[in-house]
């Protein structure tokens, strides 16, 4: 009898230690789950935040004389349009913008901003720029999808960059804030609408 019952009593001990083991393997997944749970939610929310960042129409690059332009009005309007810059920066434009390319005159301000809604970059230069500066702009440009290049009236400096709430005047085509500007700007993350239509608008480029 005694020794059934101490059978008995070892039964009931196992039993109670797989049942603790039991509890401990569910309790070990529960936490490993919740663990898992967390680095996905800090890893998505992580990532969301680089992507904001990435799509942010913030200041841009250091690059010496840039002039950052924030809160500006995206309306389609018909008509001119009297914009604060001079080449413009953004602001109200025309719903039809204008081609990428080079043009050997001037263009619309309000198509030209149009197109750097699209995430364009706008090369302005004055119209007694000499040929081989003219040369020097082309060949930087080659290439680049994301440029409208045309003549400006009464530009205050030889050449002028400008993008969606961007703008640098520079000395001359020579310049190395150009190239600088463009790889910044020029279908650029920071424009309203990246990666929009910069053909089957206006203008024909040359």
């Amino acid at each position: 009898m005694s020794s059934t019952k101490n059978r008995g009593r070892e039964r009931a001990a196992e039993m109670r230690a797989e049942q603790q083991r039991r509890d401990r393997r569910k309790r070990n997944l529960s936490f490993g789950g919740v663990a898992v749970a967390i680095v996905a939610v800090v890893g998505g929310l992580t990532w969301l935040g680089l992507r904001g960042q990435s799509t942010a129409t913030g200041p841009g690059p250091a690059i010496e004389g840039l002039q950052s332009y924030s809160d500006l009005a995206r309306d389609h309007v018909t008509g001119a349009v009297a914009y604060p810059q001079s080449p413009a920066v953004g602001g109200k434009h025309s719903a039809v913008w204008q081609n990428c390319g080079w043009y050997a005159s001037t263009i619309a301000n309000e198509n030209a901003v149009h197109s750097m809604e699209h995430g364009a970059a706008w090369v302005t230069y004055r119209a007694d720029l000499a040929a081989d500066q003219k040369a020097r702009l082309k060949s930087e440009l080659a290439g680049r999808r994301y440029v409208v290049t045309s003549e400006y009236s009464n530009l205050d400096a030889p050449v002028v960059v400008s993008a969606w709430g961007a703008q640098v005047k520079l000395t001359d085509a020579d310049d190395s804030r150009l190239t600088a500007f463009l790889d910044a700007y020029a279908n650029s993350p920071k424009a309203p609408e990246p990666g929009g239509e910069c053909t089957g608008g206006t203008g024909t480029p040359s």
